[in-house]
């Protein structure tokens, strides 16, 4: 095989030449390019404004701005290839992109079912950007809904990445949805105190409280009867529902409801535990040879209740009878 140095170069030359002769279509497409390119970013933050300035149909408003966005940069690419490109026309485009379609569906199948569910995410709206929410273990307020993932900023400051298609399958609780948020607590009292005046001295409290909303009123229910203590649940309404707010006046609920109870004379008991031993039993307690506590009965049991006390006294007969002793020191 001979090479001809001199082929070569007049193909490099013909190959320059022709770079320079299409460079100010070159030129002229890339210009095209960027001005689409700039229409674009000013069309979707124009949307975005408006968005910001109308709290309604948010969402939406970012969508259309990003849509936008994609079809006037894909316009303006589709008219600098033209322009820079002999013999190219958008049909040749549109085609390879249909014989490829397959093969990118596949290779980008997570990527388009998160760029499909962050779409129906904007146009639903189940929730806002700033809407507090909670996904699976993750709970936070909205900080940005893009096409692929939502960002989430948690309350001690560290953001999230949630995938799209997560939130469009899975239960997702929208804290913020309403304006006005009820919040709970159970307080126990002690089995000797009086229920309907404790009730009354947890009513009046939270009816002072400025942290409480007077509509819908406050409640104090009965929910159990524990070990150790009987159970009311505090039921109080706050508005704005945000996590702040929240805190705040469950803060003030609980501080001066355990001060009023205190001030009523109303026990607030800790959970205690009674231990009984089987040679502490009470002589009300019945036969020993019939009681149930977890002993067999014996030969020789007596049908009255062992003590403690009988037991030391046996114990200092039987060391008497065997001659035991203190050693001398």
């Amino acid at each position: 095989m001979n090479f001809a140095l001199s082929d070569a170069t007049a193909a490099v030359q013909q190959m320059l030449n022709g770079f320079i002769d299409r460079l100010p279509y070159i030129v002229v497409a890339l210009v095209v390019f960027l001005f689409f390119y700039a229409v674009g970013r000013g069309v979707r933050a124009a949307l975005r404004a408006f968005a910001l300035r109308r709290h309604k149909r948010q969402n939406l408003a970012l969508v259309l701005g990003r849509l936008g966005y994609g079809v006037i940069l894909f316009i303006g690419l589709l008219i600098s290839l033209v322009i820079a490109i002999p013999g190219f026309t958008p049909g040749q485009l549109i085609s390879l992109l249909g014989l490829s379609s397959v093969a990118i569906g596949f290779a980008f199948r997570d990527i388009l079912q998160n760029f499909l569910a962050g779409i129906l995410l904007l146009l639903n709206e189940p929730f806002r950007i700033g809407d507090q929410i909670v996904i699976n273990d993750f709970e936070g307020t909205v900080d940005e809904i893009q096409m692929r993932a939502t960002f989430l900023n948690t309350y001690d400051g560290r953001r999230v990445v949630i995938p799209n298609s997560n939130l469009f399958t899975n239960s997702v609780i929208v804290n913020t949805a309403n304006e006005k948020r009820r919040l709970e607590y159970d307080v126990g009292i002690g089995y000797g105190d009086d229920i309907a005046n404790a009730k009354e001295v947890m009513l009046r409290t939270l009816g002072s409280l400025d942290e409480v909303l007077p509509e819908p009123p406050p409640e104090a229910l009965v929910v159990g009867l524990a070990d150790s203590t009987v159970n009311i649940r505090l039921r109080w309404w706050v508005e704005p529902p945000r996590q702040w707010d929240k805190l705040q006046s469950q803060d003030a609920v609980l501080q001066r409801v355990a001060g009023a109870l205190h001030e009523a004379g109303i026990d607030l008991p800790f959970p205690t535990q009674q231990v009984l031993f089987h040679d502490q039993t009470e002589d009300s307690d019945g036969d020993r040879r019939r009681q149930r506590e977890g002993w067999p009965a014996r030969p020789g049991d007596s049908p009255r209740p062992a003590r403690i006390a009988d037991g030391l006294g046996e114990l200092a007969r039987s060391s008497a009878q065997r001659g035991e002793r203190r050693p001398d020191t």
